[in-house]
């Protein structure tokens, strides 16, 4: 599945560049999103998605494949499956930014998106329409996190001993708050909602079903 999304965010295409580098920086802009840990150039986190009464957790990974700044072009590479092992998603992300002007900056973001689960159950318009909503809060995200100005370089560290650096482990974890599951029903309205409508309703029914004859 294919998805293409173009939004306009209120900065400086430098500013937006070095956003987009910056995963630890923009990776709260991106709705669901929870950046928890970085080992080398592979970054990990999770993505949590609502569907009515149903909330899926993917935890997956995310690497770099082309950073172009001629072009102003980056290439991203995402796996993450479902905790439950009800389904997975893989995605390579194409950004390409376009300076509008000095203070506006227009993204193309192209999407090549494979979804399983239960999440795939809405079709390529629903995913789509989710798509663009989603795109457009993380321009909003992404236009406030740029007001803020550049973020706080860090202390540089301590050069450790050769043999105690070798223990050092590799994995950085990343200390950030717990993200808010995307509804999507909220986020695409009724379109959506008339797609869900009944698949969502009769797993809600089997779900009361059960705890009822369990007793719980």
């Amino acid at each position: 599945m294919e998805l293409n999304n173009d939004i306009e965010v209120n900065a400086p295409v430098e500013e937006v560049w070095a956003a987009f580098n910056d995963v630890e920086r923009i990776a709260p802009c991106l709705p669901g999103a929870q950046l928890q840990e970085i080992e080398g150039e592979e970054y990990r986190g999770i993505v949590k998605v609502k569907v009515g009464p149903i909330t899926a957790q993917y935890k997956g990974k995310a690497t770099f494949e082309e950073t172009d700044k001629d072009n102003w072009k980056v290439v991203i590479k995402g796996d993450g499956r479902d905790t439950r092992g009800a389904g997975n998603a893989s995605a390579l992300i194409t950004a390409t930014l376009d300076p509008k002007s000095d203070t506006v900056t227009g993204v193309n973001v192209h999407t090549d998106l494979t979804i399983t689960g239960k999440v795939a159950q809405f079709g390529r318009g629903a995913i789509a329409d989710v798509s663009t909503k989603l795109m457009g809060q993380f321009a909003d995200n992404l236009e406030t996190l740029l007001e803020e100005g550049p973020a706080a370089s860090e202390a540089p560290e301590a050069t450790a001993p050769a043999a105690e650096a070798a223990e050092t482990p590799a994995v950085r974890k990343i200390d950030s708050p717990e993200p808010e599951a995307v509804d999507l029903l909220e986020v695409a309205g009724t379109p959506v909602l008339k797609r869900a409508a009944l698949p969502v309703g009769i797993l809600f029914v089997l779900i009361v079903l059960r705890r009822m004859l369990r007793g719980d």
